[in-house]
């Protein structure tokens, strides 16, 4: 009989490591929580407990996600659940990044989770769930985070696409796409002055509104009224004009 599992990236912090919270109460034998950091990976297990199998991997090197799918064919694994939630972001005009910061953030935010999904995907079944965390971010180009954006509009694209493919297997692909989320990896002051996030949420608001989307088949997850308005907007505003005013919040801290 084969060992029912989920898999999470990025599970260490944030939004990640809601999402392990969650799947340990689910119908699961273990939740595979993928990071890069072996301390934090301990930490989460023994926050979680004995189902959090941690596997310390540096997704921007495609040898080290194959290693996950050998070890799934190896334990004779059923994946019902992957996350691809590992990502990188950064605030900045394109001049302060380096050649690797820009390598990374493509790497980890667009072709760690699709060679993941290839992977994992022969050995779901019909139920089984691939959520992709995108962004809000993906609705518009948005000048300083010009790469993160970008990167996470591959993300909700792909995923869409991808929902559609595995719809005869009987998989769920869901982009989830959050507005600001508090956790770590947001900047809390730039240029001396306390950043200001519309629309903030929480990491457990968002982990909970995407299993509940997922488990209704939904291919995008949107958890706020902030972010459903958001994407009514961008629809009926030229993109120049979405531009302009996210420049105009954005100008105080440049």
């Amino acid at each position: 009989m084969s060992k029912r599992i989920a898999i999470i990236t990025g599970a260490t912090g944030g939004i990640g490591r809601e999402f392990t919270r969650l799947l340990v109460e689910e119908d699961i034998d273990e939740v595979w929580t993928v990071a890069r950091n072996e301390k934090k990976l301990e930490e989460v297990k023994k926050l979680y407990g004995e189902k959090v199998i941690p596997l310390a991997k540096d997704l921007t090197h495609t040898e080290e996600i194959c290693e996950i799918e050998e070890k799934i064919k190896r334990e004779n694994a059923e994946v019902l659940y992957l996350v691809n939630n590992a990502g990188m972001a950064k605030m900045g005009s394109y001049q302060e990044f380096s050649i690797q910061e820009l390598e990374n953030t493509i790497d980890l935010n667009c072709k760690a989770p699709v060679i993941l999904s290839n992977l994992c995907i022969p050995y779901m079944k019909k139920g089984s769930h691939i959520l992709n965390i995108s962004s809000a971010s993906a609705f518009q180009p948005n000048p300083y985070i010009n790469l993160y954006a970008a990167s996470k509009a591959f993300e909700r694209s792909y995923s869409r696409a991808l929902n559609v493919e595995v719809e005869n297997l009987g998989i769920i692909v869901t982009a989830v796409c959050p507005s600001w989320v508090d956790t770590e990896m947001l900047i809390k002051e730039r240029n001396g002055k306390k950043v200001k996030f519309p629309g903030i949420v929480t990491a457990e608001a968002v982990a909970k509104q995407a299993m509940k989307d997922a488990k209704k088949g939904k291919d995008m997850s949107i958890c706020s009224f902030y972010v459903k308005c958001q994407h009514v907007n961008v629809k009926l505003m030229p993109q120049k004009l979405t531009m302009k005013l996210w420049m105009h919040g954005l100008k105080k801290y440049l």
